[in-house]
């Protein structure tokens, strides 16, 4: 199935590098929850492709260009 909001061969991290949960559970920056972040290198492709999914869909990640 595909999804364009996932590319692991492009971006497999959605990490912008601007880190911060102040508040609440999610990163500012890329809109993952912290559990997500810190389990990243052990998720599944289809685990990585749902948080990509949600994550888009919320307007993440927020890159400064």
């Amino acid at each position: 199935m595909s999804d364009p909001s996932y590319n692991p061969d492009e971006r497999d991290s959605p990490c912008v590098a601007v880190c911060s949960t102040l508040y609440d559970d999610v990163c500012r920056g890329c809109g993952r929850t912290v559990m997500e972040v810190a389990n990243w290198v052990f998720f599944s492709e289809e685990e990585k492709r749902a948080v990509w999914k949600r994550i888009t869909s919320e307007g993440y990640p927020r890159r400064n260009n």
